[in-house]
Order: structure tokens, then sequence, then C-alpha cells
């Protein structure tokens, strides 16, 4: 893989749901679009880490905590089709960029949050990064 990820990019994948990771099901049953939250290369074998959080244009369920996307930053991240749009934030995906199955470096960014858009999301996905709760792995 050739091209780099950086924090706040909106990307396309086939996103996998914890609940469904829990039901067994091991591929994401369609392509949308994911936030890139957290990009890390490593020191040692030069490989990025990812997080990724789901954007969703449905409002999310009871038990599913959610972010909700103001209409500029849709607009910003290239979700203009989105009447409405909820950043996921009690559980991600994770993947290693040059190894995954899932990621192609011919697609584009569709577009990006801003910073402080970033700030509030990293603020509200802290706790979950904190506890380590919520990650579905997709390296394996």
């Amino acid at each position: 893989m050739s091209r780099e990820f950086r924090p706040g990019e909106i990307v396309l994948y086939p996103y996998l749901w914890k609940r469904q990771h829990a039901q067994g099901e091991t591929e994401g049953r369609k392509d949308r679009p994911v936030c890139v939250v957290v990009a890390v290369r490593g020191q040692q074998d030069n490989l990025t880490s990812l997080a990724l959080l789901a954007i969703s244009s449905q409002p999310p369920i009871a038990e599913q905590p959610a972010l909700k996307v103001p209409e500029i930053e849709c607009r910003r991240a290239g979700l203009s089709e989105f009447r409405r749009a909820w950043v996921s934030i009690g559980e991600y995906n994770y993947d290693v960029a040059e190894r995954s199955f899932y990621l192609d470096p011919a697609l584009p960014v569709l577009g990006r949050f801003s910073k402080s858009f970033m700030m509030h999301l990293a603020k509200a996905v802290a706790p979950m990064f904190a506890k380590k709760t919520g990650r579905v792995d997709r390296t394996e």
C-alpha cells in the first residue's frame, strides 16, 4: 500500500459492526464511509495501524453511542448525499493499512473532517480507547 492515511480522512470501507462480529460474521455487509480516527506508523515494522469509525445516515439505535455530524462537516467530509449523519463512537474497526484485505489504496479520499470536529470526536472516543473496548480486529 503506497498511500498514507491521516486522521480525519473519510474513505469507503466494508465496516464490520461489533454485533455482526459477535454473531460470527467476518465480512462487512457493504462499503460505507468511515472516519480514520487514529493512524499510527510503527517505528520498528513501519506498518500503519488504523482505527476506523463507521459513519451512517441512519439514527443510532438506543444502545449505540454516536455523535451527530454537523451539516458543514458532512460537506467537508464528502457526505453531501447524506441529509443527516452520525459517527459511531462505541466501537471501531482496527486494521493495518499495508496488510489490509479491505482497504484499496486506489480509492480516493471522500473528504476530511475539520481539526476542531476531530478534536470533539477524539474526546468522545477517548473513554472507549482508555477502557480498550469496542475493537473489532479486521487483521485476522
